[in-house]
């Protein structure tokens, strides 16, 4: 088993740039799994992958994956560190799975993280910091991500927050908060 390392903070603040960092830190062979789908009717959001796409070296692997995240991390080996961007992205592309569906998605994606052999380095937008959604939809998502950063990072060897330009270690200086039984 690999280290499994969490990335999170709000939109804009530099979570990609800190994982792409440490994946170059690795001096592993990188393998870059991107969750977003492309949309050539969205000139914006085209513009968005291709900053991603010009910042990364040309020697990283490049992976789309939407929705199988858990089968893309198979096969990996112990020289790999592999870097999942983003976690809020892959929630959004399965909110169509009603709940009992996502729940087993996500059991078996957490059980399968440890059976990983390269490393495993995630980017997670943190949601929930404001308001309460006013739609179900936007509450579905908020609660899914939110619940799979939690879990993540229960699991996680180390995790950074990325906030107003600057990088924090929550592994050394947070709490841990106790693992409560549903």
């Amino acid at each position: 088993m690999g280290k499994i390392i969490l990335v999170t903070g709000p939109a804009r603040s530099g979570k990609s740039e800190w994982a792409e960092n440490l994946a170059i830190e690795s001096g592993k062979k990188v393998v870059y799994i991107a969750t977003a789908n492309e949309n050539p009717r969205d000139l914006e959001w085209q513009q968005r992958i291709e900053k991603h796409q010009q910042r990364r070296p040309k020697t990283w692997v490049t992976m789309c994956v939407s929705r199988e995240l858990t089968g893309s991390l198979k096969n990996q080996t112990a020289d790999t560190c592999i870097l999942i961007d983003s976690l809020g992205t892959w929630v959004a592309n399965c909110l169509e799975q009603d709940d009992l569906s996502w729940e087993k998605t996500l059991e078996e994606f957490l059980a399968d993280l440890p059976l990983v052999d390269g490393d495993l380095l995630f980017v997670a937008e943190e949601t929930g910091w404001g308001v309460v959604p006013a739609y179900p939809t936007g509450r579905k998502f908020r609660d899914r991500l939110g619940g799979l950063v939690r879990q993540l990072g229960r699991i996680s060897h180390t995790v950074y927050l990325v906030t107003g330009g600057y990088v924090l270690n929550l592994s050394i200086l947070g709490v841990a908060l106790p693992q409560v039984k549903s």
